[in-house]
C-alpha cells in the first residue's frame, strides 16, 4: 500500500507539470535549483536556510508557483520529521494541518489549482502512514467536498485517483470500483489540460481487476487501456495484465510473450511486488506441474494475484489445490480484517478523546466568556471612578480665579489622554471576545488562547490605569501611607522584573545586574520600592522596541544610599526634557500607551520616603537611565 500511495504522489509532483522551459515544474530555473536543494534537505537542520532561499528568489523573480512551493516545502518538512515517529500527537498532527490550510491560502491566492489540491496529497499519505485510515478518509470526503464546490475537475480527479489506491492497497476492488467509474467519467468529459496530459490506462487495468478473471468484462477494459498509452510504465502495467488474462484463456505464446517482456524490466516491482513469484506459480499449472509450496505469507501482499491463481487452478482442474488457497485466503483475509477493523476502533476511540478534549476546550471559552463579561464591568467601574478622579481634580482647580485657565487645559489634556489610553485595551478586549463568542471551528484552538492572551494583557493594562489614577487620587487627599520594614535589595528588584515581563516587546531582554550577589537588608518599604521599579521598568518597556533592559542596583555609586538604575536603549529623552516627563500627565510621545502618571506618582512616593527618583542626564550611551536612590536608613520622622 505504501508504493501504491508514493506512486501516487509521484503522479501528482509530475502533474504539476507547465509549460516549463528547462524544468519539469514550470518554474523560473534559478528558482528550481534552490527547490531541488529545498528537497535533499527535508528533514535535515539545513532546510529552514535552504527554503527561505527559495523564496527570497521567487520573490525576486516574481514567480507565484515557487512562491507557493515554499509553503508546500514547509507542510513536506513537517511531515518529514515525523513520518519515524510510530505514533503522533493531537499537537503534531494539528499543526501538520494548520501548515497545510496556510498552503491551500497560498496557492488559491496565487491561482495554483494543482498545489493547493496537492497539500491533501501530503497530509493524507502522512495520515495514512501512521495507520490513522479514518483520518485519512475524512481529508479525501474533505478535499473532494471542497472540489466540488470550487468546481475544480482536477481536485475531483485527483480525490478519486487517491481513494482508488487506498482500496486497492487494503485489496476492496468492489469499494475500489465506484471510484475508478468516477475518475473515467472526469477524465472522459474534462477539457483540463493536465488532467488530459495523464494517462488512463492505469484506470482501464484497475477496472479490468474488479471484475473476475473469465468476465468478458475484463478484456473490454484491456483493450481500452492499450488504447490510452502514453508512456512506458502503461504498457508494462497493459502486458502484466494480458500475461494473466492469456494465461487464463490457455493461449501460451501470449501469455509466454506478455511474461517475458514483463520479468525483463527492472520495473516489475512498481506494477507488483510479487508478480515474479506469481508468474512462477502460473508456469507450473500451466505446463502441468503441481505447486507443493504454495506461499500464502509472501502472495497475501498482493491478494487479488492469490485469487488469480486460484481461478488457474481450478480452469486448469487443479480442484484440490483451488480448495486449499481459497481456504487459506478466506482465514487470512479474516486476519487482515479483524486487524484493520481493530486499528480503526482504536483510531475512532482516540479521536473520540480528542471530541472529549474538544468539548472541554469548548467550555474554557463559555468560562473565558463568561469572564470577559466580569471584565467589561470593571471597565464601566473603572470609567466611573476616572469621572470621579476628573470631577474632584477639576473642582480643586477651579477654587481659585487664575487657575481656571490651566484646570481646563488640564482637564481638556487629561480627557484626550484617558479617552485613547481606555479606548485603545477596550476596543481589544470587545474585539477579541467578540471573535472567541463566534461559533466553534470558526478558528484553531491556538488562535483563540492567543486571543484569550490579548484580552488578559489589555484587561492588566486598564488595570493599571486604575492603579495609577488611584494612587494620584490617594497623594492628593493625603491617604497615601509608608510602611517600613526590612527589604532584601536583590529580592525586590528580582520582583519588579518578573512582575514587568509581560510588557516586554518582542525580541527585547530584560535582566537584573547587581553589583553584589550578596543579600542586603534595610529599612523600607518594599512594596513601595517595588511599586516605583515596576513603574520604572514598565515606562522603558513602552519605549524599548529592539535592544535591552537592565535593572541594576549598587551600594556604592552613592555611599549610605541603595542606588537602583533601570537603562533601556530606546530613543532617549532630551535632557531638557529630563525633569518634565515627571510631571502629571505628560507624555513626549502621545503614540505610546500610558496616561502620564507613572514617573509623577514614582518622584511623589519616594519623595514620602526620603529618597530620590531623577533622570541621569548624563547617559551617554544610548537610551535612557532612570535612578532611584534610597537611604539605608530612613530618619525617624520618615518612620513616623
Amino acid at each position: 500500500m505504501e508504493k501504491w500511495l508514493t506512486t501516487c504522489v509521484f503522479f501528482v509532483a509530475v502533474s504539476l507539470v507547465l509549460a516549463a522551459q528547462n524544468n519539469p515544474y514550470g518554474i523560473d530555473d534559478d528558482c528550481y535549483a534552490l527547490y531541488q536543494k529545498t528537497e535533499n534537505q527535508l528533514g535535515q537542520p539545513g532546510f529552514r536556510r535552504a527554503n527561505e532561499e527559495l523564496l527570497s528568489k521567487a520573490v525576486e523573480k516574481g514567480d507565484a508557483k515557487a512562491q507557493t512551493l515554499y509553503y508546500v516545502e514547509l507542510l513536506k518538512n513537517s511531515t518529514e520529521v515525523l513520518k519515524d515517529k510510530p505514533v503522533t500527537t493531537l499537537e503534531e498532527d494539528t499543526a501538520v494541518l494548520a501548515l497545510m490550510e496556510q498552503v491551500k491560502s497560498v496557492a488559491s491566492d496565487l491561482n495554483q489549482t494543482q498545489l493547493f489540491y496537492y497539500s491533501y496529497e501530503i497530509v493524507q499519505n502522512y495520515f495514512y502512514s501512521h495507520g490513522k485510515l479514518v483520518h485519512t478518509m475524512e481529508l479525501v470526503q474533505a478535499m473532494q467536498e471542497e472540489a466540488i464546490s470550487r468546481k475544480e475537475p482536477y481536485g475531483i480527479w485527483m480525490g478519486d485517483r487517491y481513494l482508488i489506491a487506498l482500496y486497492i492497497g487494503q485489496n476492496d476492488y468492489i469499494s475500489a470500483k465506484k471510484y475508478i467509474k468516477e475518475a473515467l467519467q472526469v477524465y472522459e468529459t474534462t477539457t483540463d489540460p493536465v488532467i488530459k496530459r495523464e494517462s488512463a490506462t492505469r484506470l482501464y487495468c484497475d477496472m479490468s481487476d474488479t471484475f473476475p478473471i473469465g468476465n468478458d468484462s475484463v478484456p473490454y477494459f484491456l483493450d481500452k487501456a492499450d488504447a490510452a498509452r502514453l508512456f512506458h510504465m502503461d504498457t508494462l502495467r497493459c502486458e502484466y495484465h494480458h500475461a494473466k488474462l492469456a494465461a487464463y484463456q490457455r493461449d501460451v505464446k501470449r501469455y509466454e510473450s506478455a511474461r517475458d517482456y514483463c520479468l525483463s524490466d527492472p520495473h516489475l516491482a512498481q506494477i507488483s511486488a510479487t508478480a515474479a513469484k506469481m508468474f512462477g506459480y502460473i508456469d507450473k499449472l500451466v505446463y502441468g506441474e503441481q505447486i507443493e509450496d504454495f506461499d500464502i505469507v509472501t502472495m497475501s501482499k498482493h491478494l487479488r494475484e492469490v485469487k488469480y491463481i486460484a481461478n488457474i487452478a481450478e480452469e486448469y482442474n487443479y480442484k484440490e489445490l483451488a480448495f486449499n488457497i481459497e481456504k487459506h485466503l478466506v482465514a487470512y483475509e479474516e486476519q487482515v480484517l479483524a486487524s484493520a477493523n481493530q486499528s480503526r476502533l482504536s483510531e475512532i476511540e482516540a479521536k473520540m478523546g480528542n471530541d472529549v478534549l474538544s468539548a472541554q476546550i469548548s467550555e474554557e471559552t463559555h468560562r473565558t466568556q463568561r469572564a470577559m463579561r466580569a471584565v467589561m464591568l470593571l471597565i464601566i467601574v473603572i470609567l466611573m471612578v476616572i469621572s470621579l478622579f476628573l470631577f474632584i481634580y477639576t473642582s480643586n482647580l477651579r477654587r481659585t480665579n487664575e487657575k481656571v485657565r490651566m484646570a481646563d487645559a488640564a482637564k481638556t489634556r487629561f480627557v484626550q489622554n484617558m479617552s485613547h489610553e481606555v479606548r485603545t485595551p477596550l476596543n481589544a478586549i470587545v474585539g477579541f471576545s467578540q471573535l472567541l463568542s463566534l461559533p466553534d471551528g470558526s478558528f484553531p484552538e491556538e488562535e483563540k488562547a492567543e486571543f484569550s492572551s490579548h484580552i488578559v494583557n489589555n484587561t492588566k493594562m486598564l488595570t493599571m490605569l486604575l492603579d495609577d489614577i488611584l494612587n494620584a487620587s490617594a497623594m492628593d487627599s493625603g491617604n497615601y501611607s509608608i510602611q517600613y520594614e526590612e527589604g532584601e535589595m536583590n529580592y525586590m528588584a528580582l520582583a519588579a522584573i518578573s512582575s514587568s515581563e509581560h510588557r516586554l516587546q518582542p525580541g527585547v531582554r530584560m535582566y537584573y545586574a547587581p553589583e553584589t550577589e550578596g543579600p542586603f537588608t534595610f529599612m523600607t518599604d518594599p512594596r513601595r520600592v517595588q511599586q516605583i521599579l515596576i513603574n520604572l521598568l514598565t515606562n522603558a518597556c513602552k519605549h524599548t522596541s529592539s535592544g535591552e533592559i537592565k535593572l541594576s542596583s549598587s551600594l556604592t555609586e552613592h555611599p549610605g544610599m541603595v542606588t537602583y538604575a533601570v537603562t533601556d536603549t530606546g530613543p532617549g529623552v532630551p535632557p531638557e526634557q529630563a525633569e518634565k516627563v515627571f510631571e502629571r500627565f505628560t507624555k513626549l510621545n502621545d503614540f505610546v500607551q500610558g496616561t502620564g502618571l507613572g514617573l509623577s506618582i514614582c518622584r511623589d512616593i519616594a519623595s514620602r520616603m526620603g529618597a530620590k527618583v531623577y533622570m541621569d542626564t548624563t547617559y551617554q550611551e544610548g537610551g535612557a537611565r532612570f535612578v532611584l536612590e534610597l537611604p539605608c536608613e530612613p530618619n525617624q520622622e520618615q518612620k513616623k
